[in-house]
């Protein structure tokens, strides 16, 4: 019989007041009461919202697509689907450790600590499981997990991922041959859960796609069955919710995610885009029917979850709320215009990777660069995680996990892959921000996301200037600044009423720096 473990309270590691999908509802709720024999954490009038994410092991999203998985293609129909990537190592491998700790945390490797399956390092003390984190908001919430795969549950093989304070845990044990038996038996413990019971936010794992991959392969007629044999377990799941006595008045986010990829022989752990390939898919209230995303993140799973309860974990964690107010990066405008491989002969010619046209307002000097070189690399460009890495692998790449779709590469070893003269000098120019210095001075907030690779003869700087005066050094990079979000004082002088930054890097055949989002205020 399966092992029902008690906690209770619980706490969510994402980002906080997010809207994954649209409804399975089409109407948000206006009053909510509780299933048989729950207990409810509202009143009766008020409204009830919820959230279920599912766990699918090891499933490659082109191969999702191609699979007879009628339940899982409708949420992508009637929802988001948000293709992703994850890091490799040295961060972490990507493995289902390291994968399912950053879905249930909300934060990447370098904080929850999960490098590989051995959870040796990990930190979930100070990066709780985003039940966890709506326990200890809020611990009228009910909270459920059920698991086949123990580490998520249970405290064998390094775990739980999921701690004991979530109100409710079913942990059993699965492997590559037993998911096939263990999967339907989550499916219907879960089921009667979501069914009859209340809870707020659940989370169910089948793991059987994942034993498919590794002993058959992903490009196989065994890893597709296994899809399709999960998405029926997925529908039971719906049913169940639809089923619900309250269901016409609560208000559901559906998520749908993956821990990792596979390779088409079958296995994963290393750098390759298909090992790296995760996604999310959402339905639910504020999501438009049939909407595709380029930047969406694992580590927004939790911070969807969380939001959609209403707890708001702040900076804690890493991932961005669904549904949250655009950002209006403008290297994300550039997508659109992106361009396919020259000079790079190892990117597939269909991948549309690169530009080197900056944003409106934006600018690129290369009054300084040396003739030549790679043309991709060819001063500052602007481009995308699954172009970039494809470059040159397992050089730390892959671990620029907190840039988001398209960001901003000063490439100097890639550069100099192809004969030039001279050597890499580009400065990035942002446009000119408005800022009020006043009688006195003020201060204001440069922000903005980057990674950074350090070898001795290479330099990174940060510049400003005011009112078009001469540009000043604020910030230097001297050693590795692997995917850091940065936040620096700028101190605005006296009479000042615009300010312009530059990001200048110059090397030869060194490293690299990539700059996202950046922002002032």
């Amino acid at each position: 019989m399966p092992t029902v473990l008690s906690g209770r309270t619980l706490a969510v590691a994402a980002t906080a007041t997010a809207l994954l999908g649209t409804a399975l509802v089409t109407t948000p709720a206006t009053a909510a009461g509780p299933a048989t024999g729950a207990s409810t954490s509202a009143s009766a009038s008020a409204v009830s919202d919820k959230v279920l994410v599912i766990g699918l092991d090891g499933v490659v999203l082109d191969r999702l697509k191609a699979a007879d998985a009628p339940h899982l293609h409708g949420l992508m129909s009637q929802g988001l689907t948000a293709r992703s990537t994850l890091y490799a190592n040295p961060m972490a491998a990507t493995s289902s450790g390291p994968g399912w700790s950053t879905i249930a945390t909300g934060v990447w490797p370098d904080k929850h600590g999960v490098k590989d399956n051995t959870f040796t390092g990990k930190n979930y003390a100070a990066h709780p499981d985003f039940l966890t984190r709506i326990e200890n908001a809020d611990p009228a919430l009910n909270t459920y997990a059920a698991t086949d795969w123990e580490p998520l549950t249970s405290t064998d093989a390094g775990g739980p991922v999921f701690s004991a304070k979530v109100d409710k845990r079913l942990s059993l044990k699965g492997d590559r041959d037993g998911y096939g038996t263990e999967d339907p038996k989550i499916a219907d413990a879960a089921s009667a859960e979501l069914r009859d019971q209340n809870p707020d936010a659940a989370f169910v794992y089948f793991g059987q796609v994942d034993g498919a991959g590794h002993s058959y392969g992903a490009a196989s007629q065994q890893y597709l069955d296994a899809i399709a044999r999960v998405d029926t377990l997925v529908g039971r799941l719906l049913t169940a919710v639809q089923a619900r006595p309250a269901y016409a008045l609560e208000n559901w986010k559906i998520l749908v995610t993956t821990d990792h990829g596979h390779t088409d022989p079958g296995g994963h752990g290393g750098s390759t885009l298909q090992e790296r390939g995760t996604f999310v898919i959402a339905k639910g209230a504020g999501i438009p029917a049939g909407s595709v995303r380029d930047d969406v993140r694992l580590v927004d799973v939790a911070a969807t979850a969380l939001a959609q309860v209403g707890v708001d974990p702040g900076p804690a964690v890493d991932g961005i709320p669904l549904g949250a107010p655009d950002d209006n990066d403008a290297f994300d405008t550039l997508r659109p215009k992106l361009q396919a491989r020259v000079d790079e002969a190892g990117i597939p010619a269909s991948v549309k990777g690169f530009t080197h046209t900056p944003p409106p307002g934006w600018a690129v000097d290369n009054s300084a660069m040396g003739a030549g070189g790679v043309t991709e690399w060819a001063g500052w460009a602007f481009t995308t995680d699954e172009f970039w890495t494809r470059s040159q692998r397992d050089q730390w790449r892959e671990l620029n996990v907190r840039s988001r779709d398209v960001f901003a590469v000063a490439d100097s070893d890639e550069w100099d892959d192809k004969s030039h003269t001279g050597s890499f000098d580009s400065t990035l120019i942002t446009p000119k921000w408005p800022v009020s210095g006043g009688a006195s001075g003020s201060t204001v907030n440069l922000g903005y996301q980057t990674h950074y690779r350090h070898e001795a003869g290479q330099s990174a700087q940060v510049l400003v200037s005011y009112n078009g005066g001469t540009p000043t050094v604020v910030k230097s990079y001297t050693a590795d600044a692997v995917a850091r979000s940065e936040s620096l004082t700028l101190r605005v002088p006296a009479g000042a009423t615009d300010v312009q930054v530059r990001f200048r890097y110059s090397g030869a055949n060194n490293w690299y720096w990539t700059v996202d989002n950046v922002k002032l205020g």
